[in-house]
């Protein structure tokens, strides 16, 4: 129907256009169109209804009229009546009823006047549908122009990233790979201020480098991901891009240093062993760093110091109370940020003082053009500036202000915001990276700028000369030693660095230095650290330059990273020779000829013509360099010369002359449209500059090589595994060690030991010692001189690889054992019986070897039998005790076991259907544990995957229905009468949640879970209608219902203790008698053993946690630089094929606040192309000194006993280069105490170890335990230094008189200020000790006088301090009084006074302030919030950090 509606109105609307093709339009029929508001509804109605007929009507009587000639004849007389004809007319042609016969030309164009009149009226169809008609076209036209723009915004866009593609390094196909694009996308939309969280879930992270982006596919790649991002977020996107950029460049260039050194390591480790020795690598590390030019060795990292050498290898004294800024991890670091800051400050106040007077020229000279004065005759000055060209002065205005201001700026090594005049992407970390070595000029010499394209440079400013104002010196505090170091106020330091951001530095760069000089050898190098620490290294001294001169040359100069000067190399020749040893046996003869392969190399004739006109041209460099290898007495004395002494005549005379410029108004009208010009052309030629597709001189293959060094490393398990597969003889072990290794999840991290280096730990140790600021040329030296400098003999490379055996020979052994343990353990059970172990054992060669079996149990202690005389094997144990017995077998150990081995496999008798049992039941409980280690720190993935196991176990191989829940044991407080402890439903199944889910049992209740606490034992009722002592949750529950079996398991730690009861029973089960069988019973005796180990992890971790946080606490209050520390911990994949993943567990911002996430975000390998240094630490277990986007972060292994990383801890100091040597210090003090508190609670949940209660505190339970165990550790580590102290050490610091010290008149005045500071410190941290151990004394008056008061302090108090418990329940203080007298002195009043004694007790004092507050609100000030399973975070501030002394 609808379709012949549709028919006949096509049909109708074709037969109108024919009829207006034949018959034309009249377009008088418009004059009727009219809009006029008061005739328009009368004028439309009319159209509509009357016109139309009523004009042909009029139409056809004119034309009778006409006919008639009644117009012409009017005296005719008629009977025609005009009006009659028409009302005829009219009512014939009523259109209502007689059929539409045609229309003329004017009725057509008359019926569209109506059409269009009827669009005006207002609440008509035709109104309405005209209005919509309007929008619909007003929006389409909208839509059209929002295209249109969005086109043209998409087009300009495009074009912006094409533009930006070019910025980025290339492989040699043009292309970059897709997963870095992806990273960098991926760290845009984690941005926390852009709130594009939604669009980082969109994007999939390839997982190779494979797949790559031309500069098409770039743009439309990164364009579908932002459609619809604003413009200024775009903006940010592309400064973003601009600043990955960078950091890809410097990816790049880490992964070809990484190169290098696999490469090195493959050289030197001969034997094929995989793993080349520590101690001699830190032996070379020392020999090249004290070989290094004084310049280089600013930018490596001192290989004597943390992180380089280990906690374990820093005497006690030496770590808690050495205070010698020079022992730094960077060479004099501290004096070096003093210099730059000074000068710093000093051009700031030239800068105002100059900008001042310039404006008020400018005011007086606007003054007299308001008046119409012509302008006066230039003054003396201006004159004599003209004569001495002003446009030269300007340039070199020009040049001081853009180039030496800038460079020394970002020499500062807190640089912080952008400086002014300064074309740096905010951001950048090549831009804040680049530095200036400052040298002395030649007098008269022009200033030149030695850039190098590529490379990073730092500014290091060299101390001036003994005696002038710039050094720091030390003087003495007491006579027999007390010292401090007079350096300014560290808090005004890093104020006024943080405040010369704006600033710009007046000091002109004159020439770089070669910052990468070659580290030759010298004819000394570094013996042995204690003694025999470290190993002879070189036995054939000509043997690296006679192989460097033989081997393929090439010049470091053509690198672009190296420059120098023959003279300076001629000098060296002569001047090394002269050296003495240091400290006698402590250093060895290396090399007779220690510079001929260095001369032969810059007469080689590769020397490009750059490096010999920078040789030839670097004469400004001869002075500083010849003054700086002279010979001294003391390599600390050599690195405390004067570099700046000529350069000092030559700034002053720059600055008399830059003063006059301001007053050189004369030309100040062209001469700073000229200056403007100047600098705007200098940006506009530095932002142009087109990108090096270079790297130093090199270009890129287009893969990133040492991304993953794990592929170098190889996995012994895997190998043994495989060796293993191949053997026939154990056939029926393959499937179970194939088990064994795919629930080995956590892959690819390397055990640190102390004592050798895989190529991880290699690779990493040498990059922390080169560090990131180093250009490639002098990592090249370095493998050079690795390659000639490591040599081991013959013995010692029969050596590793007998160790090397010996490895692999375990770990065979290992799998071999476990296998047989879980073939022999069908249940699952996690334990064996002893005396059917020995029953088998027995039987090996027909009992020949029995008596050798019962040996070797005299060597082993079994644990304490269970209730029934049953003594029970772990996995553990059950190894250690075949290994025991074949040592006392005859033969070969290796073929001895596997003879063993076999022949226990075949005397077990297995059915398959138990093997298939057995393969079930240890992948649901390996599920139990794989759940606490994605947990998250939360048990209940435990709880959910303990009663899955259990169901599932109870459906398939008992065909039975359970319930079951766990209840841990806790103290009972609230009604101690009741029993000293109860037992609290913590989880249960589902179905019985409402009736069982944390209830409490008591003592005094019905019920068998008491009686397993009691015994240890399980407990099995088959029937409990008939027992009469079992306790129902469900009360609603009829006693017809009470059928089932009920079966009562203890939960035990690894010290047998036990904490708790897992119950499993069939009450829910359709069946009246359904008991459970005896291999069911075991393999819950599985579940509740891999259960109370999960539980034990978790809680574990939550106590490594709260022992992070207290560490961050403490911290904090002294070191407040920090701009955040995060806390991480690692994870099983959760996709195939990947190794681990890390959990952001809490961050710690900058007011020492924790936040601790309760669902903790997840971070993967494939998402951190550009923040990879958390894994690279993980993967070596080593400390890593890396710099990302800009900030520097010092990341730091949590360790495992094993020596693998559990997890990390992330300090980020920003733009910072390096921590003050103070803050370094205490850091490390954090860190050594932190990680040897992770040993402890690792080793008691091991059970390896006794648990370890020295203070009273620690015995109120083990949250307690943790909450303290960090002060506890600080505490016996300050007790045992001061143990190691001398009585002279006290002597001194009580004898010494500050009262004639500062009546001296040859004080000044901040040495005077300093000395009464310390007359305070001294006595008031002494006496707050005093009041430690004698409280009675607070009321004495001998406390107020220090001359009686200091009498208190014998050696019989300090055996008091080092035995002291400040959580003793006897222990009563007035903590008020104590803590105003230590209190009122900070942090670094007590590090200037230099006096290791007070450095122990101020640390001692607070420790122990702490530990008292802490005891006192033990019930709520310890237990901090720790994660559960929510979507919310919580946060937490551990107390006793206010205690501390603040900065």
């Amino acid at each position: 129907m609808q379709q012949k509606i549709i028919d006949k109105d096509k049909l109708k609307k074709e037969l109108e256009k024919k009829a207006e093709k034949k018959i034309p339009k009249d377009t008088l029929a418009k004059d009727w169109f009219n809009i006029d508001n008061m005739t328009l509804n009368t004028r439309a109605y009319l159209l509509d209804k009357l016109l139309p007929t009523l004009v042909v009507g009029m139409e056809n009587m004119l034309m009778q009229v006409e006919k008639k000639k009644l117009l012409s004849e009017a005296d005719i007389p008629t009977k025609f009546d005009p009006i009659i004809y028409l009302g005829e007319y009219l009512m014939r042609n009523n259109p209502h009823y007689i059929k539409d016969s045609g229309m003329s030309g004017y009725q057509r164009e008359m019926k569209n006047v109506t059409e269009n009149l009827k669009i005006h009226i207002t609440n008509t169809i035709c109104n309405r549908v005209s209005r919509m008609k309007e929008k619909i076209k007003e929006k389409q036209e909208q839509r059209d122009s929002v295209n249109q723009v969005k086109v043209q915004v998409a087009n300009l866009r495009q074009q912006a990233l094409q533009e930006q593609f070019n910025e980025w390094i290339l492989d040699p196909k043009g292309t970059i790979p897709i997963k870095v694009i992806q990273n960098v996308l991926h760290d845009f939309f984690q941005n926390p201020n852009f709130k594009l969280e939604t669009l980082c879930k969109q994007l999939n992270i390839a997982d190779s480098m494979e797949q790559r982006l031309n500069k098409m596919e770039f743009t439309e790649y990164i364009s579908s991901h932002i459609a619809d991002l604003k413009s200024e977020i775009f903006e940010e996107l592309l400064k973003h891009l601009c600043n990955c950029a960078d950091e890809f460049r410097e990816v790049i260039k880490t992964d070809m240093r990484r190169q290098m050194f696999a490469e090195l390591f493959l050289h030197c480790d001969c034997a094929k062993v995989g793993f080349l020795d520590r101690q001699r690598t830190l032996a070379l590390l020392e020999t090249f760093y004290d070989q290094s030019p004084k310049m280089l060795r600013r930018l490596l990292r001192n290989p004597r110091q943390w992180p380089l050498i280990e906690f374990e290898e820093i005497e006690l004294p030496e770590f808690w109370g050495d205070m010698d800024n020079k022992k730094h991890i960077y060479e004099d670091f501290d004096n070096v940020f003093l210099e730059i800051n000074t000068s710093l400050s000093e051009k700031d106040a030239r800068k105002k003082q100059s900008t001042l007077l310039k404006k008020t020229e400018d005011l007086h000279k606007r003054d007299k053009h308001r008046k119409s004065v012509p302008l006066p005759t230039l003054p003396e000055q201006q004159r004599t500036i003209e004569r001495q060209d002003p446009n030269k002065i300007l340039s070199e205005d020009l040049n001081s202000d853009s180039t030496g201001e800038q460079e020394l700026y970002r020499g500062s090594m807190t640089a912080q915001g952008q400086q002014k005049g300064a074309t740096v992407r905010p951001g950048s970390r090549r831009a804040s990276r680049r530095m200036s070595v400052i040298e002395e000029p030649q007098k008269g010499s022009p200033m030149e700028r030695g850039s190098r394209r590529g490379s990073r440079r730092m500014s290091v400013i060299e101390e001036p000369q003994k005696g002038s104002k710039g050094e720091s010196s030390r003087e003495p505090v007491t006579e027999q030693g007390v010292h401090r170091e007079s350096i300014t106020e560290e808090e005004s330091l890093r104020e006024s660095v943080i405040e010369g951001s704006n600033r710009e530095s007046e000091t002109e760069q004159v020439h770089r230095g070669a910052i990468a000089e070659e580290g030759t050898p010298r004819d000394s190098r570094r013996g042995s650290r204690k003694g025999s620490r470290r190993m002879s290294v070189i036995e054939e001294p000509n043997k690296w330059p006679a192989e460097r001169q033989e081997s393929p040359r090439e010049s470091v100069a053509e690198q672009g990273s190296q420059r120098g000067s023959i003279e300076e190399d001629e000098y060296l020749k002569e001047s090394v020779t002269r050296r003495g040893s240091r400290k006698g046996s402590r250093r060895m003869s290396v090399i007779e000829e220690p510079y001929k392969w260095l001369a032969e190399r810059q007469e080689s004739p590769r020397e490009s013509m750059a490096e010999q006109r920078s040789q030839r041209g670097s004469i400004a460099e001869e002075a500083p360099s010849r003054e700086l290898l002279t010979p001294k007495g003391s390599r600390r004395g050599s690195r405390r010369m004067s570099l700046l002494e000529p350069h000092k005549a030559s700034t002053e005379e720059l600055e008399s002359l830059r003063e006059t410029i301001p007053e050189a108004q004369g030309i100040a009208s062209t001469s700073q449209s000229r200056e403007e010009t100047a600098k705007k052309k200098v940006k506009k030629d530095k932002a142009c500059e087109p990108k090096s597709q270079n790297i130093e001189g090199k270009s890129w293959p287009g893969e990133l090589s040492t991304c993953d060094l794990k592929k170098y490393v190889k996995c012994e398990d895997e190998e043994q595994a495989k060796l293993i597969y191949g053997n026939s003889r154990f056939t029926d072990l393959h499937s179970i060690i194939r088990n064994i290794q795919s629930y080995k999840e956590v892959k690819g991290r390397s055990a640190f030991n102390g004592v050798s280096l895989n190529l991880l730990q290699f690779v990493q140790l040498l990059e922390t010692f080169v560090g990131e600021d180093v250009p490639l040329s002098t990592s090249e030296t370095l493998t050079s001189f690795f390659k000639w400098g490591y040599a081991e003999t013959k013995e010692e490379k029969m050596s590793d690889l007998e160790e090397a055996i010996q490895n692999a020979s375990q770990i065979r052994q290992g799998l071999l054992l476990e296998a047989l343990f879980q073939l022999w353990d069908s249940d699952g059970s996690g334990f064996l019986d002893l005396n059917e172990v020995d029953e088998l054992l027995y039987t090996y060669k027909e009992g020949m070897e029995k008596e050798a079996m019962k040996t070797a149990k005299l060597h082993i202690q079994f644990p304490k039998p269970h209730p029934g005389q049953e003594v029970r094997l772990s996995s553990k144990q059950f190894q250690k005790y075949i290994e025991l017995v074949v040592s006392e077998l005859r033969g070969n150990e290796d073929q001895v076991l596997e003879s063993l081995v076999e022949f226990l496999m075949t005397s077990l008798e297995r059915s398959h259907f138990e093997g298939l049992r057995n393969s079930a039941r240890r992948k649901w409980l390996h599920q139990i544990q794989h759940a606490a280690e994605i947990s998250g720190v939360s048990l209940e993935p435990v709880y959910t995957e303990t009663f899955k196991a259990l169901t599932q176990d109870a459906q398939v191989h008992g065909n039975k229905k359970i319930s079951a829940h766990i209840s841990l044991l806790e103290e009972n407080r609230l009604l101690p009468d009741r029993g000293a402890v109860l037992l609290r439903n913590v989880a249960c199944t589902l179905d019985d949640a409402p009736f069982v889910l944390n209830k409490v049992l008591y003592r005094d209740m019905k019920g068998i879970s008491f009686t397993v606490i009691d015994k240890g034992k399980p407990v099995h009722v088959p029937q409990v209608q008939h027992h009469g002592n079992i306790f129902f949750w469900n009360h609603s529950r009829k006693e017809n219902d009470q059928n089932g079996s009920f079966l009562a398991l203890p939960l035990q730690n690894a010290y047998m203790r036990i904490f708790g009861v897992l119950a499993v029973d069939t009450l829910r089960d359709p069946q009246k008698i359904n008991i459970f069988l005896p291999h069911e019973i075991k393999f819950y005796q599985g579940v509740a053993n891999v259960f109370s180990t999960a539980y034990h992890y978790v809680h574990s971790r939550e106590h490594i946690l709260h022992v992070v946080i207290t560490g961050i606490s403490w911290l904090y209050n002294i070191v407040p630089s920090i701009n955040s520390i995060t806390t991480y911990f690692i994870e099983p994949s959760p996709e195939q094929g990947s190794d681990y993943v890390l959990r952001n567990m809490m961050v710690t911002g900058p007011l020492g606040l924790t936040e601790i996430h309760k669902n903790p975000p997840t971070i993967f390998r494939k998402t951190c192309v550009f923040r990879d240094f958390l894994f690279k630490c993980i993967d070596s277990s080593e400390v890593l000194l890396a710099s990302v986007y800009g900030e520097n972060h010092i990341a730091i292994p949590l360790r495992e006993r094993t020596g693998e990383a559990l997890g990390a801890l992330d300090f980020n100091i920003g733009k910072r280069k390096m921590l003050f040597y103070r803050e370094y210090k205490d850091l490390q003090k954090m860190v050594k105490v932190t990680q040897a508190a992770c040993y402890e609670i690792l080793d008691e949940l091991s059970g390896e170890k006794e648990k370890n209660r020295v203070l009273e505190i620690e015995n109120a339970g083990e949250v307690q335990q943790a909450g303290v165990l960090f002060f506890r550790i600080m505490l016996q580590e300050l007790q045992k230094s001061l143990q190691q102290l001398t009585s002279m050490d006290f002597v001194s610091l009580l004898l010494y008189d500050y009262r004639t010290a500062i009546q001296s008149k040859s004080l000044s005045a901040s040495q005077l200020q300093e000395l009464e500071a310390n007359a305070k410190l001294i006595p008031d941290i002494l006496t707050a000790v005093i009041l430690f151990m004698h409280p009675e004394l607070e009321s004495s008056p001998d406390l107020q006088i220090w001359d009686k008061c200091k009498l208190y302090f014998n050696k019989h108090l300090v055996e008091s301090i080092c035995a002291f418990d400040p959580t003793a329940k006897d222990v009563k203080h007035n903590l008020k009084l104590i803590g105003d007298y230590i209190k009122g002195h900070s942090r670094i009043d007590v590090w200037r006074l230099g006096s290791n004694v007070m450095e122990y007790l101020y640390h001692w004092s607070h420790i122990c302030l702490a530990l008292i507050e802490l005891n006192e609100k033990q019930s709520s000030a310890i237990i901090p919030p720790l994660p559960s399973k929510t979507d919310s975070c919580v946060y937490a501030k551990m107390p006793g950090a206010s205690l501390l002394g603040k900065c």
